[in-house]
């Protein structure tokens, strides 16, 4: 993300509110503590850095996720970023259940750039970014498709963090490529073929059974 943020790191900063007091340490986590003295009074993790929320070219918050369990899912916060002329954590609620929303003022971006995305990619990822404006300007891909290339450019950059569907549906992508005529099967099964032929010579040598059913 934005380099002149980090200088927030390590630092952390509180909010009361009522009987709770909230704890926002950029770039590691967000807590919440009962300020009561029940014997049961709640102390615990609101969501540890994961991720950067981007719009339009942007960064706009902060994604603390993974916090503690709370009924069938993990508690998160949002982090909202905006000009103010100290650092300071300026609000809290709980838009819904578990989901908390935390504003956040700071100097360090009320320049009208200071949270842009693109200066943060590397040359490799905005010339990519570069090619998808072309694209889009020719109208050789749709919004949704040049949408689709900056997630995987924020992805790419660690910004946004993959998510496991994705991974798993690159994984069947990949293998469905690699299949996609039977010629390219049937190389591949004689290659698989010829190899479990040498492992089973090395295993002979070395005196070690190979147990195999004959279906195989």
């Amino acid at each position: 993300g934005p380099a002149h943020l980090f200088r927030l790191a390590g630092k952390c900063f509180s909010f009361v509110e009522s009987t709770y007091k909230y704890e926002f340490c950029p770039f590691h986590n967000v807590t919440q503590h009962e300020q009561t003295f029940r014997w049961n009074a709640y102390s615990g993790i609101l969501g540890i850095w994961h991720e950067w929320e981007i719009d339009n070219n942007t960064f706009v918050g902060m994604w603390m996720r993974e916090g503690d369990s709370c009924e069938t899912k993990s508690r998160q916060t949002k982090v909202h970023l905006v000009c103010g002329k100290s650092n300071k954590l300026a609000y809290v609620s709980e838009p819904s259940t578990c989901v908390y929303s935390l504003t956040f003022e700071t100097p360090l971006v009320c320049h009208p750039h200071s949270l842009l995305v693109y200066p943060t990619l590397t040359e490799a990822l905005q010339r990519k970014w570069d090619e998808a404006e072309q694209l889009l300007y020719d109208e050789l891909i749709t919004d949704q498709g040049y949408k689709k290339i900056l997630k995987e450019i924020f992805e790419e950059a660690g910004l946004l963090k993959a998510t496991e569907e994705n991974e798993a549906e690159k994984q069947i992508k990949k293998i469905t490529l690699e299949f996609e005529t039977v010629e390219k099967c049937s190389k591949e099964y004689k290659r698989l073929s010829e190899e479990i032929k040498k492992l089973r010579v090395l295993l002979g040598q070395h005196g070690i059974a190979y147990k195999g059913n004959s279906g195989e």
